[in-house]
């Protein structure tokens, strides 16, 4: 694995989408890799092309991040490998769509919740100790970058779970933001909006009106979230459109967004 001077990136859900495009952007810019998906096939093609293209060498842990021990496991294998984390993007997350919430499946919801908000909580609050401690006596910036979606923005009927589980990453990222003021670590929360990923197949949701006025490419999304990362940037919504959305919901009566997103998610013909 590299050497002791060289940045370090762990990147969840690395084996497509946004993920895929992160571990691409963060090797570019001379990062080695942590890379954490299900699929170890995946990333073991994705790190010999980047090692090809980028002489970056990544370290591959392929588990299922929906397991309650998986957090720790990770970390675990990080430290073993005597890596210390210079970024921590949590990307992996996955949402359910159904007609209603009472009709979806519950171990389906709960793995959501897991995924989505648990895992991301316990990596963050494992990793940050060690990077506020580098900050402090070594002077090296960390830099956590948690997505989420502009569903974090408004209650999301049919996709019920998984817009509540974003506007807790959202929160969540503001509030730690703040709290990390001036220690040298940054929070950063990336908001996209319909993003050509496998997503929407794996939610079951590839009929949703919301889809018909079309989705950004992953690899503009990831740009947009590392630029904010090195930023420092508290808050990014990717895409002037998803950034007008985001911005009405603030001036709407509530119930009349909810009724909107409930329109956007329905599927064609409903």
């Amino acid at each position: 694995m590299p050497e002791s001077d060289s940045k370090t990136a762990l990147i969840t859900g690395a084996s497509f989408g946004i993920g895929l495009e992160f571990a691409r952007i963060f090797a570019r810019e001379g990062f080695n890799l942590v890379l954490v998906a299900r699929s170890a096939d995946k990333l073991r093609q994705l790190a010999s092309d980047l090692e090809k293209v980028h002489g970056t060498r990544s370290l591959i842990l392929a588990v299922d991040l929906t397991e309650p021990g998986a957090p720790a496991y990770v970390v675990d294998q990080t430290t073993r490998a005597d890596l210390q984390l210079d970024a921590l993007v949590n990307n992996a997350g996955f949402g359910q769509y159904g007609l209603l919430f009472a009709e979806n499946d519950l171990e389906e919801c709960l793995r959501q919740i897991q995924l989505n908000v648990t895992t991301l909580t316990h990596l963050t609050r494992l990793y940050l100790p060690a990077m506020l401690e580098r900050a402090k006596l070594e002077h090296k910036t960390g830099r956590i970058l948690n997505v989420a979606s502009t569903a974090a923005f408004q209650p999301g009927p049919l996709m019920t779970v998984y817009f509540a589980t974003k506007a807790y990453v959202l929160h969540f990222s503001e509030a730690l933001a703040n709290e990390l003021e001036g220690t040298g670590v940054t929070v950063t929360c990336l908001c996209p909006g319909a993003t050509t990923t496998e997503f929407h197949k794996r939610a079951n949701a590839t009929s949703m009106n919301l889809l018909r006025f079309g989705a950004m490419d992953a690899s503009a999304v990831a740009e947009d979230g590392y630029c904010a990362l090195m930023a420092g940037k508290p808050v990014v919504i990717s895409g002037f459109k998803n950034w007008l959305l985001a911005q009405s919901v603030r001036f709407s009566p509530r119930r009349l967004v909810t009724a909107i997103a409930r329109k956007a998610q329905e599927g064609r013909g409903e």
